[in-house]
């Protein structure tokens, strides 16, 4: 006995079918089928109720289409293929001036993609197809569910028993890859995608030469030619995001980006790095690259690069864009993207494809914050007092906030420093001799000091990306899966290649090398950590408390005085006192003063 729909118990069998060319495993319940054709069919399958379901000539699937993905005018093609990570997925689409090294990646994505060629289909076991239309030259998953589809041609769904794909009502799909628990439905639309695990499309979506990558949700709007990065957020009907590339990013309501100058075509395109967001009916005009965790609001006719500006504020006043630069590092909404991502991933997979580091401040986002900070203290020391707005690659930013934005950054930076010292620290109560204190901090090796980059949510020294790549350029690396075990293998030893990065900026900042190091340094930075850690949190509690105030409360108590309207507000919202996010930060402010003042108590024993 199978279950055909949800309740819904039928015995195994052949009913009412035109069946060709096919095999077909014990206890499988086939009815209804119009065309049955070419297909390997695994034991507890359920296919009911379809008009064509057919291999119609040799292919792959899928595998090998490509997209013309980030730049809509194309030489960025993404070839997709059915073990396709967002990590493999930046390197063949940002590396373009690398002639060899993609030469050497489509060989191994061309190799791997022969090895998907066939003149048979395969629907593996559990897998349930009912209620749809048309599947031509398309794999299915185990486990995987499909109901209402109205086409599916030339792609690959793969499933899982622990995570299932799901594809719903009235959707179309063509030259596709979609993985293991992402759900596809409500009549979306989709034109050569490539669809990551976890990914949830749905609402009337449409989307063509797009990948999205783990966790990534779409929702109500469309996309043409975007590289959604691991979490990339967009749930509104009248948002486009076009020859982007996003991570971590939230669209905003009416969000839209412009890549024409009616010139040479489609060609330009933009970076927002991870962590951004739009806010609603914003503009940016392509090319454009924004910093990590960014906010932008309003419309921006001009062509800027705030890459070195992480957790800012970009704002449009009188037709001038402009950049207010360490802003949203004291959001209440920063400090709960922090948390909200990992809690949200939803692979179950035992194999996740994608790599995601999910560290808040880390090598990659310090290392901007400290450039960041040279920037606009040089800027400071140039600028005359006279001048409102001062010029940087192409956007403005107010003489006024060039000093205090420079303070608020090296406030991050003195938190991330404490922190890592702190990781390193925690638990030094048995230990004997300052000398083991040392042979703690110092760094295994000092592969992870320089330059960082961020490979779409996997975070690297760029010089270990390199000998990567240059191991696929001589050939050592030769196939697909050698690839993805190599990057797995730097993404795993992240801690300590970080904590080399961290060492080396804490020998520049102190100016003493860690085996000259001494109990006074660490308690500076201790007490500097406990005091920029704790007003960091205060500022953010600040943001919070601004969503208590009077004018928060408006439209609240809708029939009485505002006696009514505060105890109506505080039924639906609480009190901030009692709030259980200002509870939390309280708490970890009072474990910050803890857990300095118990440390640097224990070091001082050895001064």
């Amino acid at each position: 006995m199978l279950e055909v729909s949800e309740g819904i118990v039928k015995p195994g069998g052949l009913y009412n079918s035109y069946i060709r060319n096919c095999t077909i495993d014990d206890n499988v319940y086939i009815s209804c089928v119009d065309n049955l054709v070419g297909y390997d069919i695994e034991s507890n399958v359920v296919i009911e109720n379809l008009n064509t379901l057919a291999v119609s000539k040799k292919n792959t699937f899928g595998n090998g289409a490509e997209i013309k993905i980030l730049n809509e005018g194309g030489s960025r093609e993404l070839p997709i293929f059915d073990k396709l990570t967002s990590q493999i997925a930046y390197l063949i689409v940002n590396y373009r001036h690398d002639n060899l090294l993609i030469e050497k990646l489509r060989m191994m994505i061309e190799h791997y993609v022969g090895t998907r060629k066939s003149g048979r289909g395969y629907i593996k076991k559990k897998a349930r197809i009912i209620n749809s239309s048309v599947i031509r030259n398309v794999n299915i998953g185990e486990c995987a569910q499909i109901s209402g589809a109205l086409l599916l041609e030339d792609g690959t769904i793969g499933s899982c028993k622990e995570d299932p794909a799901i594809i719903g009502e009235g959707v179309t799909a063509r030259k596709f890859i979609i993985l293991s628990g992402s759900k596809i439905d409500g009549s979306s639309i989709l034109n050569n995608c490539f669809i990551g695990q976890g990914v949830q499309i749905g609402k009337q979506y449409s989307a063509e030469n797009s990948g999205f990558f783990a966790n990534s949700e779409a929702f109500h709007g469309e996309a043409c030619s975007i590289f959604a990065g691991p979490y990339t957020v967009t749930h509104h009907k009248s948002t486009l995001l076009i020859a982007g590339l996003f991570s971590f990013f939230n669209a905003g309501s009416g969000t839209n980006q412009s890549n024409h100058m009616y010139k040479l075509g489609p060609v330009h395109q933009g970076i927002l790095e991870r962590g951004s967001k739009t806010g609603s009916n914003s503009y940016l005009m392509w090319p454009c690259k924004i910093g990590p965790f960014t906010v932008v609001i309003g419309k921006h006719n001009s062509n800027f690069n705030t890459e070195d500006f992480p957790f800012s504020y970009i704002n449009e006043k009188n037709s001038r864009s402009l950049l207010i630069p360490a802003l949203n590092l004291f959001t209440v909404g920063t400090r709960r993207d922090r948390t909200k991502w990992p809690a949200r991933d939803r692979r179950k997979d035992s194999s996740k494809l994608d790599l995601i580091n999910f560290e808040f401040f880390n090598p990659y986002i310090t290392g901007k914050i400290i450039r960041a900070g040279k920037i606009l203290r040089n800027l400071y020391e140039k600028t005359s007092k006279n001048q409102e707005y001062v010029s940087c690659n192409g956007i403005n930013i107010s003489r006024l906030m060039l000093n205090t934005s420079s303070k608020y950054y090296n406030l991050a930076k003195k938190v991330y420093i404490g922190n890592e010292i702190v990781k390193r620290l925690e638990g030094i109560s048995d230990t004997t001799s300052f000398v083991t204190i040392k042979e703690r901090l110092r760094p295994a090796s000092i592969d992870g000091c320089g330059e960082w980059i961020d490979l779409s949510g996997m975070l690297a020294p760029k010089s270990t990306i390199e000998d990567l790549l240059n191991s696929i350029r001589s050939g050592k690396i030769e196939t697909i899966d050698d690839l993805s075990d190599n990057l797995k293998k730097i993404h795993d030893n992240y801690i300590e290649l970080a904590w080399a990065w961290c060492a080396d900026l804490i020998n520049k900042e102190i100016g003493v090398d860690f085996k000259d190091i001494e109990p006074r340094h660490l308690i500076k930075i201790l007490i500097e950590w406990q005091v920029s850690a704790v007003k960091l949190n205060n500022m953010i509690l600040k943001d919070v408390e601004k969503e208590f105030d009077s004018n928060r409360r408006i439209g609240f108590g809708i029939d009485g005085d505002n006696s009514i309207r505060d105890r109506d507000f505080e039924a639906v919202l609480g009190k901030f006192e009692e709030n259980k996010f200002v509870n939390e930060l309280k708490k970890e402010s009072k474990t910050i003063k803890e857990k300095a003042d118990k440390i640097i108590s224990e070091i001082e024993d050895f001064k």
